[in-house]
């Protein structure tokens, strides 16, 4: 039986965790879980799966859920701190890291230095500190999974292949909710047309993020880690039927893709198994039925953020931790009603410009950029914020 840590466990993504585990309840056992603002889902789920630990961001919170769960033997924690104490729980061997953002990356690195393997949802922890966590990898002898449905379809494309023999990946996109939409038509969007997305379920931020393509951006540069080869070996394709999630090629012309219905359980269920293949409750694949399946290259005038994700891949250092901070903040003051959804992209580019790239070589320099990238961001947001003014 394999013991999980599941840091996020009330986003889409731990929750669907969550019901694997539990439909699998003699091959995992679930030993710390954290949380974010949904405190009355995260006490229903400590209630089913009696995790040793739990955590949340704020001790007020933490107080609240200590109430309210009297009588069960889960030790409730706090802060950064009590993150990291559900990411290093002793007989735990795989951490699921889902947590949201840039937020992710302590508790994750945590995860690391204690040894666990870890099933990667947070693109932002390679985003930020790439280098650090390869290396780390390296160092502890760990095993990383992704869960992306992207990178967990190379990964599978990948199985069997030899990495010389590979000529670039293909992310695919879906192209998000303003795929047929012109740049004028942008600027009047709001954050519930962002936030409804043709084919997945997913949060907020990710919802935006799709919808920009900064999503794909912050996938390229995770891919770059993960896989170990250079932005000129790494291409995105809009495929809005999102039934190929992403393909490799070789050098000798062929192309291995992985299909399926668009589900994060099978991703999911990959990196916690792997090796094996969990049998999951979800419609098989009907290529019949499918009219269609198409593919174009993404304009990057229009989807500036995927542009400016390349750009901080290229100039490497800090500039990729620079990138995501912004982008957080961005995404953060649109969702807010701060800004219009047309200058997402304007802050982001505007802040990673700014900013001068120096090496990403330890946790101190990564964080401090994070921290300069966000004071960018938000006084360029009461920028904009006056001038409306």
């Amino acid at each position: 039986m394999k013991k999980l840590a599941i840091l996020g466990s009330t986003g889409s993504i731990g929750s669907s965790a969550l019901e694997i585990i539990a439909a699998q309840a003699d091959k995992f056992q679930v030993l710390a879980l954290t949380g974010h603002r949904n405190i009355s889902l995260l006490e229903a789920q400590i209630r089913r799966f009696k995790p040793r630990l739990a955590a949340v961001p704020e001790e007020k919170a933490a107080v609240r859920l200590q109430k309210a769960l009297q009588g069960e033997d889960t030790e409730i924690l706090w802060g950064v701190e009590g993150l990291k104490a559900c990411a290093v729980v002793s007989e735990v061997e795989m951490v699921v890291s889902a947590i949201v953002g840039s937020a992710g990356l302590l508790p994750t690195m945590a995860a690391m230095d204690a040894g666990k393997d870890i099933a990667l949802a947070n693109k932002e922890t390679l985003v930020v500190a790439g280098s650090l966590v390869m290396d780390k990898i390296k160092e502890k002898n760990i095993r990383l999974f992704p869960v992306d449905s992207e990178h967990s379809a190379i990964f599978q494309s990948l199985q069997g292949h030899r990495k010389c023999d590979v000529r670039r990946l293909i992310l695919t996109a879906s192209g998000g909710p303003f795929l047929d939409r012109s740049l004028a038509q942008l600027k009047d969007v709001t954050p519930k047309n962002a936030l409804a997305h043709p084919n997945w379920q997913m949060g907020k931020k990710i919802s935006i993020d799709s919808a920009t393509m900064m999503n794909k951006g912050l996938e390229v540069i995770e891919a770059r880690w993960l896989f170990d080869l250079p932005a000129e070996k790494i291409d995105v394709h809009i495929h809005p039927q999102s039934v190929v999630h992403s393909m490799v090629e070789y050098v000798d012309g062929a192309v291995i893709a992985q299909l399926g219905v668009p589900d994060m359980k099978t991703p999911i269920a990959y990196a916690l198994s792997y090796p094996e293949r969990i049998c999951l409750d979800i419609p098989p694949l009907d290529l019949c039925s499918l009219e269609k399946l198409t593919f174009s290259v993404p304009d990057q005038k229009r989807f500036e953020c995927l542009a400016l994700a390349y750009e901080a891949l290229r100039r490497g250092g800090t500039s990729p931790a620079v990138l995501n901070a912004a982008n957080e903040v961005a995404v953060e003051s649109f969702l807010s009603g701060a800004i219009r959804f047309s200058e997402i992209a304007a802050i982001v580019r505007n802040t990673l410009r700014s900013s001068d790239s120096q090496p990403a070589d330890s946790l101190d320099a990564v964080l401090e950029a994070d921290r300069l990238g966000r004071e960018t961001a938000r006084q360029l947001v009461k920028s904009l914020a006056a001038e409306v003014v």
